[in-house]
């Protein structure tokens, strides 16, 4: 008999889920749920095996009644929603993808870091709860975190012992109309106006918006591209798990340069993405949500992202790269993995979606394809880094179909 997954939430992470899970042989039934009645229903007329549902998550309850009988629960909603859905998934006794680390699932302590103790609640909470019915929560499922951490453990793979690790990120499409981001500008723009994360001799660290920069040209970039701070999930993982998986990793960052990051750093410095409410004139406002109002929409239909290429595109480029340095046979050594896929252009003619959809709904579906396929060996609750061999290997098996591929470089 096959699985039944429920996914929460159908926008272009979990209809690219849906639709791949559709593919499965060894998934009977899947369930797409979400409060827009319409997305749901214009997903699951395209699939063979979806039925639809709508759901106010912010309903444990309801969560929980889709739930029964699923094998697994797929998050692919706002971060808030992540507290009910991992309890909805217990109740259930489902495993659980999240492709974020949920926010708000427990107050900080005096003088703490909210999103850092939430990171260490899910282990010591959640870890056992799942471990305890025998089934398994994978965090941080999409493309960063989730494919870059995958990607991540090949490259200490061949290291003997690790002391620094970059992860690079470069965002390099560009279009004639007006479009600087293509996911969330909320998101993106808080996470580029707050201190970042990363992992500084041997301690969590936090470090200023834009700084430490450097620099990179890879042989397939046409140019130095500036990369600075941005906080992301990973320093933190690789942190946490540095003698677990990382080989003993001292140092760890995530490095972020393109058409965002120039965007935003000058609106930072400008203080246009300050969130405490200022006073112009005898008027009151908040800069960040002042120019968040300027700011288009990530495109999500077929006919929004067609319009964006058809009206010209300046650049459609872009990597992620990571790099690890260390020792390999007394001799320190640096390995570089490249991770290519298709970009705007290519992933619009393949799917109809851009090329952020593409690389972060297939890098969630591929976590989501482990667990259709058994592949998964642990129970308790882990992040994307903590993969085993094994399941990295299958993870980018599955990957070179999607034509998703690494290029493992290794310099003495």
């Amino acid at each position: 008999m096959g699985k039944k997954i429920l996914i929460l939430g159908t926008g272009a992470q979990g209809s690219t889920v849906a639709r791949r899970m559709d593919e499965e042989p060894g998934i009977d039934e899947i369930i797409c749920a979400d409060y827009d009645k319409g997305a749901v229903d214009a997903l699951v007329s395209i699939m063979k095996k979806g039925r639809g549902a709508v759901c106010d998550a912010h309903n444990t309850g309801e969560i929980v009644r889709l739930a029964e009988g699923a094998d697994l629960i797929v998050n692919a909603l706002p971060l808030e929603f992540g507290k009910n859905a991992l309890e909805a998934a217990l109740a259930a006794g489902a495993n659980y993808q999240d492709f974020a680390a949920p926010e708000g699932i427990v107050e900080a302590e005096e003088g703490g870091d909210p999103w850092l103790d939430g990171i260490s609640y899910l282990f010591d909470e959640y870890g056992p709860r799942f471990a305890a019915i025998g089934k398994l929560a994978v965090v941080g499922t999409g493309s960063a975190p989730g494919l870059i951490c995958a990607a991540t453990r090949v490259a200490v793979r061949g290291l003997d012992s690790v002391d620094e690790i970059y992860n690079i990120v470069y965002e390099g499409v560009e279009s004639k109309r007006f479009q600087p981001y293509w996911w969330s500008p909320v998101t993106a723009l808080s996470d580029m106006s707050e201190d970042a994360y990363a992992f500084i001799d041997g301690k969590i660290t936090r470090t200023p918006a834009f700084g430490l920069p450097i620099f990179r040209r890879y042989d397939y970039m046409g140019k130095d591209v500036r990369f600075v701070e941005h906080a992301h999930d990973e320093p933190v993982y690789y942190g946490l798990h540095a003698d677990t998986h990382f080989k003993g990793v001292k140092n760890a960052y995530f490095k972020y340069g393109g058409v965002g990051i120039e965007f935003a750093e000058p609106l930072y410095r400008a203080g246009l993405l300050d969130k405490s409410e200022v006073d112009f004139k005898g008027v009151r406002f908040v800069p960040f949500d002042f120019t968040l109002s300027l700011v288009p929409p990530a495109p999500k239909t077929r006919t929004e992202i067609k319009a964006i290429i058809d009206g010209g595109l300046v650049s459609d480029d872009g990597c992620m790269v990571v790099e690890a340095y260390g020792r390999k046979g007394g001799k320190e050594t640096r390995v570089e993995v490249h991770v290519f896929a298709p970009g705007l252009a290519d992933s619009f003619a393949k799917s109809g979606i851009s090329a952020e959809m593409y690389i972060t709904g297939q890098g969630g579906a591929l976590f989501t394809k482990l667990f259709a396929n058994g592949k998964y060996t642990q129970t308790g609750l882990i992040t994307s880094d903590m993969l085993t061999d094994g399941e990295v290997d299958y993870y980018f098996k599955s990957a070179a179909e999607l034509e998703i591929t690494l290029d493992v470089r290794e310099f003495g």
